[in-house]
């Protein structure tokens, strides 16, 4: 995208996008948080892809924002920070894009997050649908250290992924959190030797599933999460499948188990 983020097309269907300022452990300033909305809108363009992963350069995953533009805000000066109020993503202004709008891509997104990933670093993460952390990895609701309080879509994210007290204790207190706790409370998935390189292998297994099915899933998931009734959600449930079924992608899912040989799926 620039010299903030990088696109790779590593196999047919993945993607892989890389915060590339490692120099400043990823902090997000404006130009990173312009490249980052720019991956999600190119993302949610391509034809034919199945699955993303996400991840950072140097040591850390996103150390959060830019120490300069911290400094610019409480120096009070100019152009420290954008007009929040705007709705520039549907419901979401473009800080809250580069969090939620993992969500929003019609595939699944997983985070490989190692080294550090605090506040606006850590929203980030909180929107793939996948977070695999490292033992040493940590983790932070930081944005109460600088007399702040999340807003790059946490609030919303935590909500379906914490106990409301937990959230609470976490956006309270800004303490960190380190590896297995993270898992235990509901921030990351799970913990691996190798992040990346497990994110990677399943992006790669995910890969050879019926690419109807995946993003299916994740409309049904999305809904979900949004708190979507029960009768909407029953309702939702019998479309996507009677969708799926019969149609050419799981008619070759059925055909290659049977066959027992990898599929051969249309995107």
């Amino acid at each position: 995208m620039n010299d903030r983020v990088r696109i790779t097309f590593t196999e047919p269907g993945i993607a892989e996008v890389c915060l590339t300022r490692g120099d400043k452990m990823n902090a997000l300033d404006f130009e990173m948080f312009d490249a980052l909305a720019g991956a999600i809108d190119t993302l949610r363009d391509t034809p034919g892809l199945r699955v993303v992963v996400l991840h950072g350069e140097g040591r850390a995953f996103c150390a959060g924002l830019d120490m300069q533009r911290m400094s610019r805000i409480g120096a009070g000066e100019p152009g420290g920070t954008r007009d929040l109020r705007a709705r520039t993503h549907g419901p979401m202004n473009s800080a809250q894009y580069i969090g939620g709008g993992w969500r929003e891509l019609p595939v699944p997104v997983i985070a490989a997050v190692h080294g550090v990933a605090f506040g606006g670093g850590l929203q980030v993460a909180l929107g793939a649908d996948l977070r695999y952390i490292d033992a040493a990895t940590k983790l932070s609701v930081m944005e109460i250290k600088w007399g702040l309080v999340p807003d790059m879509a946490g609030i919303v994210l935590m909500r379906h992924l914490l106990r409301d007290d937990v959230v609470r204790e976490l956006t309270f207190s800004g303490r960190v959190v380190v590896g297995e706790e993270a898992v235990t409370l509901g921030l990351a998935t799970r913990v691996c030797a190798d992040p990346l390189a497990d994110a990677r292998a399943l992006a790669a297994e995910l890969a050879q599933r019926s690419p109807d099915a995946l993003r299916a899933a994740k409309r049904l998931l999305n809904a979900a999460a949004r708190g979507d009734s029960d009768a909407a959600l029953f309702q939702a449930e019998s479309d996507e499948q009677v969708a799926l079924m019969g149609a050419p992608n799981q008619m070759e899912a059925v055909r290659a188990n049977l066959e027992q040989r990898a599929p051969q799926f249309k995107a």
